[in-house]
């Protein structure tokens, strides 16, 4: 039997909890100090690469890889043939909402594309929709049937 690397044993067991503070220090304050003016743009493709490393088979996965980072609640609204509209919600996501209005959610937007672009087999791209009324984010993921993934 293989040992499992600190990142297998967080997704089998117990995951390890990182302050809310910590978190956003890192997310919010120190990100887009190094990033700049690039920074939505980064987190995009860093979110698409996270996606890459973890690849999940269905929308029910990545719901739970969601969770599991501790990146929020998320839930379909609504799908269609080209489409679907994810909405994203906990309270860190609502303080973040509410204390910055700069916030950026592309790193889950890179991540959401890269999932559904593995997934349904064909390119992706997701944009997000920050909701000031009930700080809430919702990302619309739309996919071309016709494009298909080669690998």
């Amino acid at each position: 039997m293989s040992e499992l690397t600190t990142s297998e044993q967080q997704t089998e067991s117990e995951p390890l909890s990182v302050s809310a503070f910590g978190y956003e220090l890192v997310r919010e304050i120190l990100l887009p100090e190094l990033l700049g003016k690039d920074t939505a743009e980064i987190l995009y493709w860093a979110g698409k690469r996270l996606a890459r490393k973890y690849p999940l088979s269905t929308l029910d996965e990545t719901i739970r890889f969601f969770q599991n980072a501790g990146w929020g609640t998320l839930s379909v609204k609504e799908e269609t043939r080209k489409q679907m509209v994810l909405e994203l919600g906990s309270e860190l996501i609502s303080s973040r909402l509410k204390n910055n209005a700069n916030s950026t959610f592309q790193l889950e937007a890179g991540f959401l594309a890269q999932q559904m672009e593995l997934q349904k087999n064909a390119t992706a791209e997701a944009f997000e929709h920050p909701n000031k009324r009930s700080f809430r984010i919702q990302f619309t993921i739309k996919w071309d049937k016709n494009d298909f993934v080669t690998e």
